[in-house]
C-alpha cells in the first residue's frame, strides 16, 4: 500500500508521537483482561471487541464488520444474535425491509458495556482526562477519532488488496 505524498518529516514526527504516547496511555489506563463471561455484562473478549467496533449513530452491516474483525460471517452472525438478545445491539428503526442488508448499531446498554469492558479502565481514563482543559479534551477527541478513522480506512484498503487477483 502506498503512503500518501505528505511531508515525510511531519509523517515521521506524528508516527513517533503516537508510538511514544500510546504505551504511556495504555500503561496508565489499562485494566486486566477479562475472562469469558466473567463481567457484569456476561461478555467474552470477542463480544467486547465486536461492541467496540460499533457506533450508536452509524449503522454497519454484519458483512463489513466480519471482514474488519477477520471473522467468518457465521461466527459474527451468532455473536450479533447473542448481543441483540442482551439488548446491546439493535437494528436501526429506519432500516429497510431487505433482510440481507440489515445493519446494526450499538444501543445505550451496549455503549455502557463498551465502557465497562474496555481495555482502558473508565475510572482511570476519566481521572487522566480530568487533567486536561476543555480545549485539550476537544483536541484529544478529534485526534483519536481521526486516527481511528484512518486505521479503519487502512484496514479496508489492505483487505481489498488481499482480495484482488494477481
Amino acid at each position: 500500500m502506498q503512503i500518501p505524498n505528505r511531508s515525510n518529516a511531519r509523517l515521521s514526527q506524528t508516527r513517533e508521537t503516537i508510538q511514544m504516547s500510546f504505551p504511556q496511555i495504555y500503561l496508565a489506563c489499562h485494566t486486566r483482561h477479562m475472562r469469558k463471561r466473567s463481567n457484569v455484562h456476561a461478555l467474552s473478549a470477542r463480544d467486547a471487541a465486536i461492541l467496540a467496533h460499533l457506533e450508536r449513530s452509524v449503522a454497519v452491516t454484519p458483512a463489513r464488520l466480519a471482514s474488519h474483525l477477520a471473522v467468518s460471517r457465521s461466527t459474527l452472525s451468532e455473536a450479533l444474535k447473542r448481543l441483540a438478545a442482551l439488548g446491546l445491539v439493535a437494528v436501526p428503526a429506519d432500516a429497510g425491509p431487505v433482510r440481507r442488508r440489515v445493519s446494526v448499531v450499538l444501543t445505550e446498554a451496549g455503549a455502557l458495556a463498551v465502557s465497562d469492558t474496555s481495555v482502558l479502565e473508565t475510572h482511570r481514563l476519566e481521572q487522566v482526562l480530568a487533567k486536561s482543559t476543555t480545549r485539550e479534551l476537544k483536541a484529544i477527541s478529534t485526534g483519536i477519532s481521526t486516527l481511528a478513522r484512518a486505521c479503519r480506512s487502512y484496514s479496508e484498503d489492505a483487505r481489498r488488496l488481499r482480495r484482488t487477483p494477481k
